[in-house]
């Protein structure tokens, strides 16, 4: 009840516009929303707020922010007075962009970057907003692992042309955190498989929800990053184990070295020190 009384109805305030665009960024690894507590809350959960002139922002703890209605001009401005509020900020902020259409006969299917909606409630930019912020988090890590496996391929080549691996573990075990960091955090912090809790509480969205939700292929490209991630542990594991086999080997090599060796001096003192 508590999140209901703090939902203002959006379609009273965006009375007179019938397209708005939808932008969406990935700015950082977090957002302090506790810094925003004093503003004036349109709705929670995600949390959406006022900003610029007549728009609107909904932002996301694991570090998406998606910006409604808001002017070039207001966007910048906007993203800079966020810059305390992150945490670990990227240099590179994956976008994506949606535009929305006022149809109150529409069925609300996105049609080639266009959804027509029934009306601009708070909890519908909320339901955009949630697909928005996963598809560029999604994207962001997509390419993180397509630069992965660019640096890896290398690896697994020499192993078959020379028949040797590599010889930096600590690199290979910086690959292994690399890809266990990226699925904690899109499976721990985003919940890129979840549906967002505000559908519990409107389960008629439902359908709106999941028509996005397939027009952005999130479960697909989830499943698909996690295959990656996947095949990229056990490559990268694979060459840890014959990098430990083969410091074994030379390592077993060193002791007999070494007992042959000492066999040598014994035998040279008892013939001809004797």
């Amino acid at each position: 009840m508590e999140q209901e009384s703090s939902i203002v109805s959006e379609t009273r305030v965006l009375s007179g516009r019938t397209r708005i665009k939808a932008r969406a960024f990935f700015v950082a690894e977090r957002i302090d929303l506790k810094g925003l507590e004093a503003t004036h809350r349109l709705g929670v959960s995600p949390l959406l707020i006022s900003a610029g002139e007549n728009g609107y922002v909904v932002l996301f703890r694991y570090g998406a922010v998606v910006l409604f209605d808001l002017k070039p001009l207001e966007e910048v401005s906007f993203l800079n007075q966020l810059n305390p509020l992150l945490s670990q900020p990227f240099s590179r902020k994956e976008t994506e962009e949606l535009e929305l259409v006022l149809d109150s006969a529409s069925d609300e299917q996105p049609v080639n970057g266009v959804i027509h909606l029934h009306d601009f409630s708070v909890e519908r930019l909320q339901i955009v907003a949630d697909i928005l912020a996963k598809s560029v988090v999604l994207a962001y890590y997509e390419a993180s692992v397509a630069e992965v496996f660019d640096s890896i391929e290398p690896l697994a080549a020499g192993l078959q042309q020379k028949g040797k691996a590599w010889h930096r573990g600590k690199d290979l075990m910086r690959y292994i955190g690399g890809t266990l960091l990226i699925h904690q955090k899109t499976v721990g912090r985003v919940e890129v498989g979840e549906k967002p809790d505000l559908l519990w509480d409107r389960p008629e969205l439902g359908r709106l929800y999941a028509r996005l939700e397939d027009e952005y292929e999130l479960r697909e490209r989830h499943l698909g990053l996690e295959r990656k991630l996947d095949l990229i542990g056990r490559t990268v594991q694979t060459l840890l184990d014959i990098l430990h086999n083969n410091r074994s080997l030379r390592v077993e090599w060193y002791i007999v070295v070494l007992i042959v060796v000492e066999i040598c001096l014994t035998l040279y003192e008892m013939f001809y020190k004797g």
